[in-house]
Formats: C-alpha cells, structure tokens, sequence
C-alpha cells in the first residue's frame, strides 16, 4: 500500500516539475505577438506613417536598437531614465535597448558636424522620419506597452516656427488619411519660451528650468497640489509663486495665460501667435488648442510643445513633440543646432481607431491562386505561378490536385484571391490556361464575361482579357475580349452602391479620375463607408499608393 502511495506521489510531482519546466506560450510582459491579421494593420498603418512624409518631403532613416546607455543619463529628474532596459554587455559597455529615437537622431546628425567649427557637412534642413521600436521598463495599460513602434519625424536646422507649423500639418495630414476628424482629436499647442519667460519672473534659475518643467508636467498625473509642494520642496520656489505658477498652466487661453503669468506680449508670446494664425491660414486651425499646461515631460525642450489628446478622453496621450535646440550641445556639439519634431506610438494608434470605428477591412487577399487538374499538371501549374509572378502578381498554388474543383474553389475563397488560374491537359495543348475572376463579376454574369482561356504566352497581359488595363497582345479563347459597358461620365455618389454592385471601378472595369476624386472627397468628407459594394470599392482605391492615383485619366 505505501509503495503504491509512493508511486503515485511520485507521478503526481513529476507533473508538477513538467508543468514548471513548459515554456509559457503568451510572450513577456508588456510585450506583443503580431500574427498575420495584426501584421497587415501594421502594414497599413506603418504605410500610413511613411506616406505622410514622403508626401511632405521626408527621408527615412534608422538606427541601432541597442544604444549607449549614457545618451539617456540627462539627470533632470527624468522618468525615462528610471524606466530604460539596461545592462552591461560581455564587452564591459553599459548599454540599453532606446527608450526613444531623439538622442539616436542626435547623435546620427553630430556625426555630419564638424566638431571644431560646428559647420553641418550636410545640407541643411534634415527632413528625417523613422519607426523604431521602443523599450521602457514601465506600468502596462491600454495604449501603452513596454516595447512599441513609434513614429518619428524631425527636421534639423529650422530656426523659425514655419517647422512647426509643418510637422502639425503632417500630424494632421496622418489623421485624416486614417479617417479621423478633429471631432475625434486635437492638438494642444504650448511654448516653453513662454514658460520660461514666467518661471524666469518667479526667480526659477535658467540652470533649473528643465527640471521645473518636468514637475509642472506631472500635473495631471499627480494633482495641482502636489506640483505645487513639489515645486516648493524640490525646486526651493516661494509657496505664491508656486500656487501662481500652477494657476498660469490652468489658463484655457494665450491671451488670459499672458496676463496670469505677467508676460504681456512679449516675443514669445508673438511666436505662438504667429504659429496658430499659419495654421488657420493652411487650413488645419480647428485642430489646434491652446493649454499652458502641456509642457512635456523630457527635459531637452526648448520651445513649442504640442501632445494630440483624445477628445472623449477616454485614451491617453495620442502623439507629442517639441521644439529642442539644446539637445545637440548635451552631447558635444560646440553650439546650438535648431531642432523640431514628434513621436507617435502604435499602441495607442490601434485603440485609437477602434475607438472610433475606423480600422480597415484588411482580408487576406491575392491576385491568383493556381491549381493543377493532376499530379501531371502540377509542374506547368508552378510553370503559370512563375509567368504571372514575373508579371508582378501575387500567387498561391494549390499544392494538392484539383481534380475535386468544390475544394480549390474553396481554398481560393479562404486565400482571398482575386482570380483562379486552371492549369488542365486541354487547354495545355492548345497553349492556353483557364481563368476565372472570383471578385470582380455578379453571381449572374454570363460565364464568358468571368472566365477567359488565356494563351500562355500572354499571361503578362491577363488584365486585360477581363477589360482591365492595355489591349491584349494575342486572342482569348473562347469568345472576344469582354469589353466594358459605357457609362455616363456624371455618377452621383447615391448610385455609387448600385454601379459598383455590378462592376469594380465608378465608370467600369478600370480605375479612373473619377474613382481618385470620388474616393478622396468621400474620405475628407464622410470616411469610409458602410455599404458593403461601396465601402469594397472604397479600400481597394485606398490600397494603391498616392501617387499612382495622380496617374489615373
């Protein structure tokens, strides 16, 4: 009897020691897994990023993931400091994995200076943006993780606030083309030149300044009250001039933020000024708002400082950023560099557009899924998936004989794919492979209007045996080329669901201008749409790049 106890305890530990030693599935804390449906919404919001730079001039750039731990050491009461994933390496070095891209950027651009005279060997402005991955070591919630991808944009060597002014345009520029309104969003815009103009009039040192405005930042996270110890307490300022500080930054305008802080107009007030009317005047002012108490919580800002918020409040920060001209001499250079730009973190991007019910339909989809009718078949089927790769199409092959056709049908559905190229022994002979479109005709379209025999050899061209793109350079079998109803070149957007029922562009079976301007007063004025033929037609238009749109007649 206790033998048999004892093999049983046995067993049950072993268990348990099995159970410890499993490598849990779920990845480490604060950390993601993108399978492939989160990797295409990552694809289209990264595109999303790069499309917006590239539209206003932008160069991308990147830099090592791993990082001198030092370029983060500001000592000016930073909580970036305390949260960065840090070590030394087998090499003796202390290094960290970047807790943000700037001091990256910083150190890239001190590398096109020349030390002793400060003169830049590049040509000035730098237009740079990047989309790093990020480490901190801090609390997890929604919208923020330990690791995330942040989008950046800067530009090197802009004294004035025209640069500003034209990285708030591409924030907004970035909205829009996602299908967020500035009902959803806005921009609060701050200037710590105006700061520091009242801190200076309070008696706060310029050599404190940075540390002050990484108190008054913490307002709401902390409270008023505990700012205003902290100020007292850490600082050293006066408990008045403490409690007047804290009331300036509650100031819900420039103009009654001026005459709380005793600033007047001055220069720096000017500034803002100017920065709110260049916006109004470029057409993006109703997303702008004044707050005197966004100062952001990085000490190397200088100037303007702006952070995107949540109008419904429900999530947190959306993007910030700032002017910091000071950063470059933090670390060597031998004068000042003029510096602007922002930070936009993925994490809360995504429950952003689920907020606001926004996300893209992104399907799996390809242009062809090719099946082979026998095993005999198979090599000409890999044959056609090579002709048509060459000629820029996406493909999968069926990889098991297609002779039970229900089942490749089925498969091509699940693939997502556009058409299904038949690779059988007659048309083979006769040089030709059987295509049928899956998306882009009616269940009750005849069959020689969906299905095409298409020679071989011309492939390359297969648009064009179902009416899309040039004339085909050999002829279809059986039947001629379907071609197109003519339409009327006047389409009111309350028959758009009825037309694009019956065909895949707004004027027939081919992209036009009228899908390209269609398409973009109905994303600034309304977002997509909800009809199911419309809202089709809508992420198709939206999936070729800007610039290809501009080519459509």
């Amino acid at each position: 009897m206790a033998e048999k106890k004892e093999k049983k305890d046995a067993k049950k530990k072993g268990k348990e020691e099995e159970k410890k030693a499993a490598i849990s599935l779920d990845p480490p804390s604060g950390t993601r897994d993108f399978f492939p449906a989160e990797m295409r919404l990552q694809s289209y919001l990264f595109g999303k990023f790069r499309e917006t730079a590239e539209l206003y001039g932008f160069q991308e750039y990147d830099a090592p993931v791993l990082e001198h731990e030092e370029l983060y050491k500001r000592k000016a009461g930073e909580e970036i400091t305390q949260q960065m994933y840090n070590f030394v390496d087998k090499e003796g070095a202390a290094v960290t994995l970047r807790p943000e891209m700037t001091p990256s950027l910083a150190r890239m651009v001190l590398n096109l200076m020349r030390i002793e005279t400060g003169e830049m060997a590049a040509l000035l402005p730098l237009k740079w943006f990047s989309i790093p991955q990020c480490w901190r070591f801090e609390t997890t919630q929604r919208g923020r993780k330990r690791e995330h991808y942040q989008w950046n944009m800067d530009i090197v060597g802009v004294a004035n606030i025209h640069a500003e002014v034209e990285l708030l345009s591409a924030i907004v520029n970035f909205f829009e083309s996602v299908g967020i309104t500035s009902k959803d969003v806005g921009l609060k815009v701050n200037s710590r030149k105006v700061l520091g103009a009242v801190l200076k009039n309070a008696g706060v040192p310029d050599a404190r300044f940075a540390e002050t405005c990484v108190v008054i930042d913490k307002q709401d996270k902390i409270g008023a009250e505990a700012v205003q110890k902290e100020l007292r307490e850490t600082i050293g300022l006066d408990a008045e001039v403490a409690k007047k500080i804290v009331l300036a930054t509650a100031a819900s305008t420039l103009d009654e933020f001026a005459s709380l802080a005793g600033v007047g107009e001055s220069e720096e007030v000017k500034e803002l000024r100017l920065l709110f009317q260049l916006a109004e005047e470029e057409g993006y002012g109703d997303w702008l708002q004044f707050d005197a108490s966004v100062v952001r919580g990085l000490a190397y800002y200088t100037g303007v400082v702006f952070e995107g918020f949540d109008k419904a409040g429900v999530l947190r920060a959306i993007c910030g950023g700032g002017r910091y001209d000071r950063l470059m001499t933090l670390y060597g250079a031998p004068k000042e560099v003029p510096c602007v730009g922002f930070g936009f973190g993925d994490c809360v991007i995504y429950e952003l557009l689920k907020e606001k019910n926004v996300q893209p339909a992104l399907g799996v989809k390809v242009d062809f899924v090719v099946a082979a009718f026998n095993q005999e078949m198979m090599g000409k089927a890999f044959n056609v998936a090579r002709r048509l790769r060459k000629a820029g199409k996406t493909v999968d092959v069926y990889t098991e004989v297609a002779k039970k056709v229900a089942k490749a049908f089925n498969y091509a559905d699940r693939a997502g794919a556009v058409r299904m190229a038949f690779v059988a022994p007659d048309e083979w002979q006769k040089g030709l492979v059987r295509i049928k479109d899956l998306r882009n005709f009616k269940a009750d379209d005849p069959d020689d209007m969906k299905q095409k025999d298409v020679p071989l050899e011309d492939l390359a061209n297969v648009d064009s045996y179902f009416g899309m793109g040039p004339a085909p350079t050999a002829t279809a079998a059986p039947g001629a080329v379907f071609k197109p109803p003519t339409r009327s070149a006047e389409v009111k957007v309350e028959n758009l669901e009825a037309i694009l029922s019956d065909q895949p562009y707004v004027t027939g079976f081919r992209p036009s201008k009228q899908d390209r301007d269609m398409f973009e007063k109905m994303r600034k004025d309304t977002g997509r749409p909800t009809t199911p033929a419309v809202s089709r037609w809508f992420d198709h238009v939206e999936s070729f790049p800007a610039a290809q749109r501009l080519d459509w007649q």
